[in-house]
This record gives structure tokens, C-alpha cells and sequence, in this order.
């Protein structure tokens, strides 16, 4: 088949767009992980483990989110998962621009302040995670981790997420993390929010960093 010219000026663009639209809503995610942080009325169920982590081991939410992402990235190699640019800047940007968002938003006083953080955080991330996915430039590492364990195990998307989410939460509430309302509408939410954006935002077309 003979190459569409058209086509083929369009993917520089395209390109472009796909790198601006994953790094935006990677940053973007963080601070609405930040917002859910400081509402204090439960936050993201990976987060639970990682206040656990902090409690007992010091750091910064950053510094253990990279730790957390790059550890799970990791666990891609005995399931011959293939990162892409988007699963490796996923592990790196949103822990890198969380700490920053953290010290930077004011922390609400008041419950009407804190549920109002609470639920433009989960919107925010929402449209984050709509972004960065449909940037296709490579799926989290977390989400990496459910599809390389659904494929290997044979079991249901449903059941190894449910595991998985249970799992961390679970370890992290016993380790004194904020297990709260807000980590329930979380889990419940995010999924719709993402559901209505990720159509609007997936990019069409492929590149090389696909």
C-alpha cells in the first residue's frame, strides 16, 4: 500500500501532542493526588500504602511513590511485560511533581473545604488518568502489573485488580495509613470519570514510541 502523505506529515504532529498530553496529565494527576492528600478523609488506595511507608520509614509521598512505581516496575520482568516511555515517566513524573504540589496547595480546615479537595481531587485525576492514557505511550505501571498478572494467571481483569487494590490497601492501613470515605469514592468514581473522559482524549494514529 502506498503511503498516505498526509498522513505522514500528520505524525510528527500527533507525536508531539502524545508526549505533551502524557507529561500534562502526569503532573496534572499529581496534584490531584495532592488535593485527595490533604482533604484527610482517605486517600488513593496505592497511597495508603505509601502513608504506611512514610510512617514507618520517613521519606516523602514522593520520594516513596517513585520507589513504589519503579519496584513495580520491576515485577514486569518475570511477566515479559514491554514498558513504554509513558509507563517509565509514569513511575518517575507524578512522584517527582507530588511533593512540590504538597508543600504548595494550602491544607482546608474546615469539612466543607476538605470534601470539596476530596472530590475535585478524584475529578482531577479522572481527567489526569483519561490524559496520560490516551496519550498511548504505555499503560502505568501498576495498571502494567494487573494486565502482565491477567495474562500469566488466566484470571479476570476484575478479580487481579480487586487483589491487587485490596492487597496494598490492606498492608497500608496496618502500617497506619489514611483508609477513609474518601479511598471508597476513589475506588468507586475513578473508573466512570475516566470512562467519560478517555474517548475525548485518546489520541488516534501510532508512532514509533507506541
Amino acid at each position: 500500500m502506498t503511503p498516505d502523505p498526509a498522513e505522514n506529515a500528520a505524525a510528527p504532529r500527533r507525536l508531539v501532542r502524545r508526549l505533551a498530553q502524557l507529561y500534562v496529565g502526569l503532573v496534572v494527576f499529581a496534584f490531584g493526588e495532592a488535593l485527595i492528600l490533604h482533604a484527610g478523609l482517605g486517600v488513593i488506595p496505592w497511597d495508603v500504602f505509601q502513608q504506611g511507608l512514610v510512617n514507618h520509614w520517613g521519606l516523602t509521598m514522593g520520594i516513596w511513590s517513585i520507589i513504589v512505581g519503579v519496584s513495580v516496575l520491576l515485577l514486569w520482568i518475570p511477566l515479559r511485560q514491554r514498558p513504554g516511555i509513558g509507563t517509565v515517566s509514569n513511575a518517575i513524573i507524578i512522584g517527582a511533581a507530588l511533593d512540590p504540589m504538597l508543600r504548595g496547595l494550602p491544607v482546608p480546615e474546615s469539612l466543607g473545604w476538605r470534601a470539596a479537595y476530596l472530590v475535585l481531587g478524584i475529578l482531577i485525576n479522572g481527567v489526569a488518568t483519561a490524559a496520560y492514557i490516551g496519550a498511548r505511550l504505555g499503560p502505568g505501571p501498576r495498571d502494567g502489573l494487573m494486565t502482565g498478572l491477567v495474562r500469566v494467571t488466566g484470571r479476570s481483569v476484575r478479580l487481579i485488580r480487586t487483589l491487587l487494590e485490596v492487597t496494598v490497601v490492606a498492608i497500608g492501613w496496618l502500617l497506619g495509613g489514611n483508609l477513609g470515605f474518601g479511598t471508597v469514592l476513589f475506588a468507586l468514581a475513578i473508573g466512570p470519570v475516566v470512562h467519560v473522559f478517555l474517548p475525548r482524549l485518546t489520541v488516534p494514529g501510532g508512532s514509533a514510541l507506541h
